[in-house]
Order: C-alpha cells, then structure tokens, then sequence
C-alpha cells in the first residue's frame, strides 16, 4: 500500500508560496526592458480602478439630492448627473490606455520569451533532445508562453484591479457606514478562505489539463511529421483513436475543474445576494430609525457588490495565477538549462580556425546519456591521416554512427580523447570548428523552401552563381533546370515534393558548398536506384578529393576503394585495413561481411 503523504505543515506551505513567487518572477526579467510601459499601464489601472470606486458615492449623492437631502458640495441633480459622465468617461480613458499599454508590454516581453526558448533550443545539447518529445517542446514555445501572455496581459491586470476595488472598497464602507459593514463583514472570512481552498484545487486540475493537452499535441507533431508511415501500415484509424482518447482525458479533467469552479462560482453568488438581501434590509432598518440616509443605503449595497464581485473574481484570478506559475515553471526550466558553448561568440572567431583533417581517437569510452547502463565504445582507438579516406564497416550498432556523432561534438564523451591536428576538439570553439565539418547523410532532410535555400544551408550569404556551380559538380543543375522555377522550386515539406536522389544531390551541393576540410558520408548512396546511385557516386568522388573523409557504409562493393577500412565490433577496433588485406583473414569479422553479402546478392 503507498505511504499517504502528510499534510504541508505552515513553514512548508510559506516556503512553497514564496518559491511560486520567484518562479514567477523569473519571468519578470523578461519585463525589465519595458519597465517604463508597464509602470504606466499600472497607473492607469489604479486611476481606472479608483474613479470607478468614486461612482457609487456619487450615485448616492445623486439621490439624496433627488429626495431634499443632499449635503455635499454639488446639490443639484444635474451637476451630480454631469459629475458621474465625466467619472465614467475619466475611467473609459484610463482603461483603454491600461489595455494598450499592458497589450505593448505583454506583446513585446513574450516575443522575448520565444525568441529566448527558440535560442536555447538552438544551444542544447543533442543528449537534451535524446530525453524530450518535440511535441512537447512545442507545447512550451506555444501553450505555455500564451498562458504567460493571457497572465500579464489580462490576468495580473485583473488580480490588481479586484484587489484593489476590495482594499478600496472595504475601507469607504467602514469609513462612512461602519454599522453595515460591520454586518457585512460576517460573511467576508469565510469567502476568502473558501476562495483560497478551491484555488488551490482548481490550479492542480488545470495543471493537470495543460499536461494532458501537452500529450495530445504530442501525437499530433509525431503522426504528421510521420504521416506517410501511418498511412503506410494504415494505422490511421489507430492513431486517431489514440488522439480521441488522449482528449477524452482532456475532456474528463477539463470538465471536473468546471464542474469545481462553477460550484465555487454558484455558492458565492448565492452567498453575495444573500448577503445583499441581509444587508438590505438591516439597512432598512437603519433608514427607518433616521440612522442613515437612502443614498448611503445604495452606496453601501453598490460598494457590497464591487466587493462581492471581487472576492467572486479573485478566487478564479488565483488558480490562472497558480496556472501561470507552472508554465512559467516549465519555461525556465529550459532557458536555465546549459547549452553548448555559445554560437555567436564562436561565430567570430570563425574563419580564423584552420584544420588539416588530421584525425585520431584515443582510448575512447562512451555510453549515451539516457543509457548509462549500455556501453557504445569501449577503449576505442583510430587513426585518420589528413586527405585519407576512411571507412567504417560493422554490425548495426557496433557504433559506426556514435564515433561520427562524438567527432562532430554531438556528445560529450567519459574517457579518453579526440584530437583533430594535434589538439583535443573540446578546446576548439565549437561553432567554427563545426564549419569545417560537412555531411550527407541516409536520411537527407530538406528544409521547406526552395532548392537555392536549401543549398545555401551549407554556407549562409552564398552568392547565386557559387549556388548554382555547387549543384552542378553534384550532378543536381541538370534536374533543377527541368524545373519551371529551377533553383527556386519549392522542395516541399521535408523535400517530399523531390525523389530520394534528387534530394541526395542536393545533400552533396550543401556540402560542396560548405567546402569542408573534414567529410562524412552516411550510407550516402544506400537506397537509391542503379542509375541515381550512378550519379550520386559520381558526384561525392569529386567532392571527396582533397579532403579526410569518413564513409559509413553496409554496402561494402562501395567502399573498395577507400584508403583503409576501419571493422567496429564491440565498442572497439577489431581490424583494420585495406580491402585486399581484410579479405585475407578468412575467419576475420571483415571477411564474413563480404562473404554474407555475396550470399544475399
């Protein structure tokens, strides 16, 4: 049986509140640099809120006078009449500027937000994205930065405003009708504490729903990135009722917080008119005895309705405030994360970083950070000369791809070292040093503009003409020609609208174009056609020449020609070679490759 949790003791309920607080007020820096705007946009939410105040004291005059007993300084009803037009357009102005100004700086300071996750996204590590859904980090950049643009925009206006109104509010009544309040005040205690109770309630059960919405999004990002495979093994009806269940959760919680708020909502309401009837005719009483006049009776009963309304709104204020804390929770969570070392630092010193491609690992252990418990490489040891060509051959998963990932500074490593030119890569700037590697994966993925800009990927600020001659020595001008638009066609969402040989060659001018020192080529030719492959081989011998490059490659009759061939098995080198001499180990790793291949062909 689970251990029941024990109730939070008071230290530990003030110590939550106030760790809230700064959660939310992390956020606030993101305000600072519109402090000005948003100071203003509070005077004019207190002038608002405090003229608005003024009008059932003058609405009470305005009868008094109408009965023979006005006493204050406008006696007439017309001027009175004139004096509440003119509160009412005074409170019309300030709240229209409240609105604008806090629309300026919600607007602005959540542009902030985004531009700063999306920053950070761009920083963190690969061993990040290892662990997170990209549903989920959607959600954190849309979901949750709207939910902070509703709490400074509107929510923290409001909870100002009603506090105010109920501070305000509370001591006019005391101050000119003491009796009444006095009665009042009977019921005031315990909406507060009812407000509080259900605020708490509310806020986890809304936490709950944004959880379950983030799950729902998920579904949505992966089933349309992957939208071919699920039509492919026509899993449509599937995933859809994955979806319809993911919302029926949704749904079921959504509706059990409304069900709690409009309870919440239904008691106060009954409680406030109840109240006002109690009040009524208490005041009733007093006007009878000549113990208070009918114009302070209908100030005091339109003062008891601003309170009312306010105690009514500020329990719902607070579960959307309690809302925004857990999202500005999960929002700093990833703005606090550290990244990897910082792009535009190292993009001045790009340029000034030369490499030869010289290679060489040593002693390299690594296992990934969300396996801990599985070793990839173990000991690992090679050599790369600057120009060579390499190839790495092994059984899936033998971590033909890791060493790649850890050369590129994709992971961080546990022991040992890679050097590129004498020197450990950790010490280069990462950026600059990244530019000097280019790749063409299995896999290519295009982005979804035109072809030039897909290109251009491999070098920002290309010219045209250094475009078009990338493409043409990877065999892709004479295809992109045949196109109306040519380099301005329109590749598709993730290049769908191109075959997987024009989207290769078109990997390889990225990468031509990059012109990298250091070259990786990952299964490059693997899925394509005898003629396309014919083209695409064509294309990376020539971007090969001058350069060290690493060839992935299961395929091995394309590996012939390399300069040696490196067999990862274990986690660790277990020959190494040129094609002729692993073939004459006949009991070697490299030999059964080849023999099992032949067997297949």
């Amino acid at each position: 049986m689970a251990k029941r949790r024990s109730p939070l003791t008071a230290e530990e309920k003030r110590k939550l509140n106030k760790d809230n607080l700064r959660k939310l007020g992390g956020i606030f820096q993101y305000l600072m640099p519109f402090k000005g705007t948003f100071i203003a946009g509070m005077f004019c939410l207190l002038v608002s809120s405090l003229t608005l105040l003024a009008f059932p004291y003058i609405a009470s005059k305005l009868i008094d006078a109408a009965t023979g007993n006005g006493t204050w300084l406008l006696t007439g009803v017309n001027q009175i009449a004139l004096a509440l037009f003119g509160v009412l357009f005074l409170q019309a102005i300030f709240s229209f500027l409240r609105v604008y100004l806090f629309a300026q700086v919600s607007e602005r300071s959540m542009a902030n937000v985004r531009q700063s996750l999306y920053s950070k996204f761009m920083e963190l590590p690969m061993a990040f994205y290892d662990s997170r859904r990209i549903g989920e980090l959607i959600s954190r950049i849309t979901s949750d930065v709207a939910l902070l643009q509703d709490t400074f925009s509107i929510t923290l206006a409001e909870f100002f405003r009603q506090t105010v109104t109920l501070v305000v509010g509370i001591f006019i009544i005391f101050f000119f009708t003491s009796k009444l309040a006095v009665f009042m005040l009977a019921t005031f205690p315990v909406l507060v504490i009812l407000a509080m109770l259900f605020g708490n309630f509310i806020r986890k059960l809304s936490k709950q729903t944004q959880d379950e919405l983030a799950n729902s999004n998920i579904i949505v990002e992966e089933t349309l990135q992957s939208i071919s495979i699920v039509k492919a093994f026509t899993s449509e009806v599937y995933e859809t009722g994955r979806y319809r269940q993911s919302q029926a959760r949704v749904v079921e919680i959504a509706l059990k917080a409304a069900t709690y708020r409009g309870g919440f909502i239904s008691f106060v309401i009954f409680a406030l008119f109840g109240g006002i009837v109690g009040v009524i005719w208490y005041g009733a009483t007093l006007v009878q005895s000549g113990d208070m006049s009918i114009g302070d009776l209908v100030s005091f009963v339109l003062y008891t309705t601003f309170i009312g309304g306010s105690i009514a709104g500020l329990g719902d204020l607070y579960g959307q405030l309690q809302k925004a804390i857990g999202a500005s929770e999960r929002v700093l969570e990833i703005t606090g994360m550290p990244g990897e070392q910082n792009g535009e630092q190292n993009r001045e010193k790009a340029g000034k970083l030369q490499l030869n491609g010289e290679i060489e690992f040593r002693n390299i252990n690594f296992f990934y950070p969300t396996r801990v418990d599985v070793p990839v490489l173990h000991d690992l040891n090679l050599q790369i000369r600057s120009g060579e060509k390499v190839a790495l051959v092994g059984h899936s998963g033998a971590g033909k791809s890791t060493i790649v990932q850890l050369l590129m500074r994709f992971y961080n490593w546990q022991e040992g070292q890679i050097m590129v030119d004498g020197q450990d890569i950790r010490n280069y700037p990462l950026t600059s040093y990244r530019q000097h590697i280019g790749i063409v994966p299995q896999e290519v993925i295009l982005f979804g503009g035109t072809i030039a800009e897909n290109i251009s990927y491999g070098r920002a600020g290309a010219s045209a003409e250094e475009i078009k001659e990338a493409a043409r020595k990877a065999n892709a001008l004479q295809f992109i020609e045949q196109f109306p638009e040519g380099l301005n066609t329109l590749v598709g969402e993730r290049g769908v609208k191109l075959s997987g040989g024009q989207r290769q060659r078109i990997a390889i001018a990225r990468a031509i174009l990059r012109n990298p020192k250091i070259l990786i080529l990952d299964e490059a030719t693997s899925s394509l056609d005898a003629e396309s492959e014919s083209l695409v081989q064509e294309a990376l011998d020539q971007l090969m020449q001058g350069r060290t490059t690493i060839i992935i490659a299961h395929r091995l009759a394309t590996i012939r020609k390399v300069d040696r061939i490196y067999v990862i098995g274990g986690g660790q080198v277990a020959e190494s070679g040129s094609h002729e001499e692993l073939l004459q180990n006949e009991h070697g790793t490299y030999s059964n490759l080849v023999r099992l291949q032949l067997q297949d062909d």
